[in-house]
Protein backbone atom coordinates (compact mmCIF):
# COMPACT_ATOMS: atom_id res chain seq x y z
CA UNK A 1 0.00 0.00 0.00
CA UNK A 2 1.55 3.74 -0.85
CA UNK A 3 -0.26 7.09 0.25
CA UNK A 4 -0.73 7.70 -3.67
CA UNK A 5 -2.72 5.10 -3.48
CA UNK A 6 -5.04 5.04 -0.95
CA UNK A 7 -8.53 6.13 -1.72
CA UNK A 8 -11.95 6.19 0.64
CA UNK A 9 -14.33 3.34 -0.08
CA UNK A 10 -16.39 3.27 -2.80
CA UNK A 11 -20.00 5.13 -2.26
CA UNK A 12 -18.81 6.71 1.44
CA UNK A 13 -18.36 10.06 -0.04
CA UNK A 14 -20.20 12.39 -2.66
CA UNK A 15 -19.34 14.43 -5.18
CA UNK A 16 -20.27 17.86 -4.41
CA UNK A 17 -22.96 20.18 -6.45
CA UNK A 18 -21.34 22.37 -8.99
CA UNK A 19 -23.65 24.85 -9.32
CA UNK A 20 -23.71 27.69 -11.89
CA UNK A 21 -22.18 25.60 -14.85
CA UNK A 22 -24.42 26.49 -17.38
CA UNK A 23 -28.01 25.17 -18.46
CA UNK A 24 -26.53 21.20 -19.10
CA UNK A 25 -25.57 20.71 -15.96
CA UNK A 26 -29.29 20.99 -14.22
CA UNK A 27 -27.63 24.09 -12.21
CA UNK A 28 -27.18 26.56 -14.14
CA UNK A 29 -28.68 29.84 -14.06
CA UNK A 30 -30.25 30.58 -10.55
CA UNK A 31 -28.00 27.84 -9.37
CA UNK A 32 -30.58 25.90 -7.61
CA UNK A 33 -31.18 29.06 -5.22
CA UNK A 34 -34.81 29.85 -6.99
CA UNK A 35 -35.97 33.42 -8.04
CA UNK A 36 -34.86 36.79 -5.72
CA UNK A 37 -35.09 36.53 -2.00
CA UNK A 38 -32.71 37.25 0.92
CA UNK A 39 -31.65 33.17 0.55
CA UNK A 40 -30.95 33.45 -3.48
CA UNK A 41 -28.51 36.31 -2.30
CA UNK A 42 -24.42 35.97 -2.12
CA UNK A 43 -24.43 36.44 1.78
CA UNK A 44 -28.45 36.33 2.48
CA UNK A 45 -28.59 34.77 5.71
CA UNK A 46 -30.72 34.58 9.12
CA UNK A 47 -30.39 33.62 12.08
CA UNK A 48 -31.75 29.81 13.55
CA UNK A 49 -35.52 30.40 14.28
CA UNK A 50 -35.55 34.24 12.85
CA UNK A 51 -39.28 34.12 11.22
CA UNK A 52 -38.98 36.87 8.84
CA UNK A 53 -39.59 39.85 12.05
CA UNK A 54 -42.50 37.72 13.66
CA UNK A 55 -42.31 36.76 16.88
CA UNK A 56 -40.25 33.29 16.85
CA UNK A 57 -41.32 29.91 18.51
CA UNK A 58 -39.31 30.07 21.31
CA UNK A 59 -40.40 33.26 22.58
CA UNK A 60 -43.86 32.87 22.03
CA UNK A 61 -44.28 29.64 23.68
CA UNK A 62 -44.46 29.86 27.89
CA UNK A 63 -41.13 28.98 29.96
CA UNK A 64 -41.66 26.66 32.45
CA UNK A 65 -39.72 24.03 34.63
CA UNK A 66 -36.34 22.91 34.82
CA UNK A 67 -34.85 19.55 34.72
CA UNK A 68 -31.37 19.51 37.09
CA UNK A 69 -27.87 17.79 34.83
CA UNK A 70 -27.15 16.37 38.39
CA UNK A 71 -30.17 14.98 39.57
CA UNK A 72 -29.54 12.26 36.67
CA UNK A 73 -26.19 11.67 38.71
CA UNK A 74 -27.34 11.79 42.07
CA UNK A 75 -29.00 9.00 44.24
CA UNK A 76 -30.87 9.38 47.27
CA UNK A 77 -30.19 6.28 49.66
CA UNK A 78 -32.40 5.82 52.47
CA UNK A 79 -30.99 5.18 55.98
CA UNK A 80 -32.75 1.68 56.28
CA UNK A 81 -30.83 0.45 53.37
CA UNK A 82 -27.47 1.43 54.77
CA UNK A 83 -28.43 -0.83 58.04
CA UNK A 84 -28.55 -3.62 55.65
CA UNK A 85 -24.62 -3.55 54.66
CA UNK A 86 -21.87 -5.10 56.23
CA UNK A 87 -19.33 -2.67 56.06
CA UNK A 88 -18.68 0.03 58.89
CA UNK A 89 -17.10 2.49 56.14
CA UNK A 90 -19.58 3.22 53.65
CA UNK A 91 -18.71 5.32 50.63
CA UNK A 92 -19.95 5.69 46.75
CA UNK A 93 -18.04 2.27 45.79
CA UNK A 94 -19.35 0.07 48.87
CA UNK A 95 -22.94 1.97 47.82
CA UNK A 96 -21.88 0.05 44.01
CA UNK A 97 -21.16 -3.10 45.50
CA UNK A 98 -23.74 -3.79 47.66
CA UNK A 99 -26.22 -2.60 44.14
CA UNK A 100 -27.77 0.17 45.80
CA UNK A 101 -26.46 2.83 43.43
CA UNK A 102 -25.60 2.14 39.48
CA UNK A 103 -22.31 3.12 37.91
CA UNK A 104 -23.28 6.32 36.24
CA UNK A 105 -24.46 7.87 39.93
CA UNK A 106 -21.12 10.36 40.61
CA UNK A 107 -23.05 11.90 44.19
CA UNK A 108 -25.40 10.12 47.04
CA UNK A 109 -27.65 11.33 49.96
CA UNK A 110 -28.45 9.64 52.66
CA UNK A 111 -31.94 10.53 53.84
CA UNK A 112 -34.03 9.82 56.95
CA UNK A 113 -36.02 6.77 56.22
CA UNK A 114 -36.51 3.91 59.00
CA UNK A 115 -33.84 3.31 61.59
CA UNK A 116 -30.16 2.60 62.24
CA UNK A 117 -29.59 -0.08 64.14
CA UNK A 118 -25.89 -0.04 63.98
CA UNK A 119 -22.66 2.36 64.20
CA UNK A 120 -21.66 3.28 60.54
CA UNK A 121 -19.46 5.72 59.07
CA UNK A 122 -19.83 7.65 55.69
CA UNK A 123 -17.15 9.20 53.63
CA UNK A 124 -18.07 11.44 50.99
CA UNK A 125 -21.74 10.92 50.99
CA UNK A 126 -23.97 13.77 51.66
CA UNK A 127 -26.61 13.28 54.58
CA UNK A 128 -29.33 15.20 55.57
CA UNK A 129 -29.68 16.52 59.26
CA UNK A 130 -32.20 14.10 60.37
CA UNK A 131 -30.11 11.21 59.01
CA UNK A 132 -26.85 12.48 60.52
CA UNK A 133 -28.48 12.55 63.95
CA UNK A 134 -29.89 9.63 63.73
CA UNK A 135 -26.55 8.06 62.68
CA UNK A 136 -24.40 9.98 65.62
CA UNK A 137 -27.47 8.87 67.86
CA UNK A 138 -26.15 5.04 67.13
CA UNK A 139 -22.96 5.97 67.54
CA UNK A 140 -21.46 6.52 63.58
CA UNK A 141 -20.11 9.35 62.13
CA UNK A 142 -20.23 11.67 58.74
CA UNK A 143 -16.89 12.23 57.05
Amino acid sequence: MRLNTISPSGGSKRQTKRVGRGIGSGWGKTSARGHKGQKARSGGYHKVGFEGGQMPLQRRLPKRGFRSALQLKTAEIRLHEISGLEEEIIDLPALRKAGLISSNITRAKVILSGELSKAVTLKGIAVTNGARQAIEKAGGKVD
